[in-house]
């Protein structure tokens, strides 16, 4: 595998808009399996400077890069994370599930995933999982993880689907760049992300709209869109404003001439 650059930052701040960035949905995620440190290697591997992953909270407050609320799906484990702690981890395969070379891949903590993305210059797309639970203590968890990084105003863009969550991050971090996630917006999207303070709306790409790119230029916001793996079925948003595509495939992307050219701006460097 190809060593990471170690110290190359600044692949675009997720509040800018110069260019576009294509996103490995939870790490190379077709490839490798998901939201694992191994997942995230064979993203850089294969060209992609962002990232995305889903980080959720075990019974001891620890935060892990999982997605779903139990452990059945994605490792070799069964039952709910809320009854886990951080002495569990080092005894869950979250790999062979996917293929038997992945065997052993451990289930990643935040810290973990954050020093990797130290070491690659990564930027990423930290998506907040609360499953209900109050807000309060998950955005405290994150803000305390991000605030011992420098680089995280620049390099880490949060999203969740919960109002609540990212609410109360926004007290807590004022200028961390935030993203609203909807599967289909409501008509009110641009008032919600103004008073968040929001920078991007997030959501499914068969709800794009020539009517929510005009929007987005309209009010300053950045459209991305979740999980694509054909281009052509966005083809026609790619030149009128969109600014980032979520793929568990980024080769579909990064090896497509005019979608390379699309993503320059930020990849490069």
């Amino acid at each position: 595998m190809t060593k990471p650059v170690t110290g190359i930052y600044f692949h675009g701040r997720p509040d800018t808009d110069s260019g576009g960035h294509v996103i490995a949905h939870r790490g190379a995620s077709q490839d490798a399996p998901e939201n694992t440190l191994v997942a995230f290697r064979l993203a850089y591997e294969q060209g992609a400077r962002w990232i995305e992953f889903d980080v959720s909270r075990l019974g001891d407050g620890t935060l892990a890069i999982h997605h779903d609320q139990t452990l059945d799906r994605c490792t070799d484990r069964t039952g709910p994370l809320s009854q886990l702690t951080s002495a569990d981890l080092a005894g869950i395969d979250a790999g062979s599930w996917f293929g038997a070379q992945f065997a052993g891949e451990p289930l990643a903590t935040l810290k973990q995933t954050l020093d990797l993305i130290d070491e690659t210059g990564f930027s990423a797309n930290l998506e907040i999982k609360p499953r209900g639970a109050s807000p309060e203590p998950m955005a405290r968890a994150v803000a305390q993880a991000l605030d011992a990084r420098p680089w995280a105003r620049t390099n880490i863009l949060v999203s969740s689907f919960d109002l609540g969550v990212l609410t109360a991050l926004r007290k807590l971090m004022p200028d961390q760049p935030l993203a609203m996630i909807y599967r289909n917006p409501p008509a009110d999207w641009p008032e919600i992300l103004s008073t968040l303070g929001a920078s991007s709306l997030h959501m499914r790409y068969q709800h794009l709209t020539a009517d929510i790119l005009t929007q987005a230029r309209k009010h300053g916001f950045h459209i991305r869109v979740f999980t694509i793996n054909d281009p052509a079925r966005i083809e026609p948003f790619r030149t009128t404003g969109l600014a980032g595509v979520i793929t568990d495939h980024p080769p579909l992307f990064l090896d497509n001439p005019v979608w390379a050219d699309w993503a320059a701006g930020w990849i490069s460097g």
